[in-house]
């Protein structure tokens, strides 16, 4: 058994399309990155791969591979469910925790959790939202946060 935990934070950008838990949320600012900035989807992965031990998102798809520019969150989940189940892994659950004031996600949750899941073989995901009550970066509005802890189990 292993536990992972995985953090990641973006600003918004208004040029940009906003995608969170791998899917598009139409008529929301965007986040800014090198990829398409989804946070959830990154700090699952930075989770997982933390929990098997691989490194990390910056380590497996960091700036420095061109091929990663402007890539989903999706391929993110999709290439690093590939790597931990390589090493002997799977996924048992994934839980996180979006901190900011917009998008409000409780409508979409359940969709989130599905695309996610299906990428993870199956894996019971929970995604839930806080605000941090007008403080710091994400309480001004300025982007958003999130923290993943994941349970892998040993195939």
């Amino acid at each position: 058994m292993r536990v992972g935990i995985g953090i990641d934070v973006h600003q918004f950008d208004e040029t940009k399309p906003l995608w969170l838990g791998c899917i598009l949320w139409p008529d929301q600012v965007g986040l800014d990155g090198h990829s398409d900035a989804d946070v959830i989807a990154h700090a699952i992965c930075d989770a997982l791969l933390s929990a098997a031990h691989l490194g990390d998102l910056g380590s497996n798809f960091g700036v420095d591979k061109p091929e990663y520019k402007d890539a989903s969150g999706e391929l993110f989940l999709m290439e690093t469910f590939e790597l931990i189940t390589d090493a002997g892994f799977r996924v048992e659950n994934v839980a996180v925790q979006l901190i900011g004031n917009q998008p409000k996600i409780s409508q979409r949750r359940s969709e989130m959790e599905a695309i996610i899941s299906k990428h993870l073989g199956d894996a019971i995901i929970n995604i839930s939202g806080t605000t941090s009550d007008s403080l710091g970066f994400t309480g001004r509005g300025e982007g958003l946060a999130a923290i993943a802890t994941c349970l892998l189990m040993t195939l």
